[in-house]
């Protein structure tokens, strides 16, 4: 089992979750992930990392599977400019890599925002720190043990 799985599994015990960790193969797409768990799109939880321009820290927004973050809106939110995280930001300020940032068990405290739509099911599925695993778990929940903060800063123009 690698690191990054093992972090967000302890992470999930921490909070006192039982999730449901699933292997899935390598999904590139939350419409490959969403199949292959059976979900509907919206229910998969992308982890879109933003980096800040001024601070160089990075902002992670937590958005349901069709939709898409909308840079102006992230910004404000963020309250600076973001543009690009690379690879290697994102592993060294969340312990992850692309394709597998899970929402917990990040190895430095990150601002994180929340999309509402994922509110509207009962359960959601999450990268579980590996581009080949995630982990279901009711929204709710999963908003209170990010600390995440739930905002509207998604595009209004369609999928993109």
């Amino acid at each position: 089992m690698s690191r990054s799985l093992k972090r967000v599994r302890r992470a999930l015990e921490e909070a006192a979750v039982a999730a449901d960790v699933r292997e899935l193969g390598e999904t590139r797409t939350a419409e490959q992930a969403a199949a292959a768990v059976g979900s509907e799109l919206d229910q998969i939880v992308k982890s879109i990392v933003f980096k800040g321009e001024a601070s160089g820290g990075v902002r992670l927004f937590l958005t349901a599977g069709g939709n898409r973050v909308c840079p102006v809106r992230a910004s404000e939110l963020a309250g600076e400019t973001l543009g690009r995280a690379d690879a290697g930001l994102v592993r060294e300020q969340t312990g992850f890599a692309i394709g597998g940032v899970a929402p917990v068990g990040l190895v430095t405290a990150v601002p994180t925002w929340f999309d509402p739509r994922l509110l509207a099911f009962p359960q959601v599925w999450a990268a579980a720190g590996t581009p080949r695993h995630v982990f279901a778990i009711d929204p709710l929940v999963l908003l209170r043990i990010t600390g995440a903060e739930q905002a509207d800063f998604t595009a209004s123009d369609g999928p993109g």
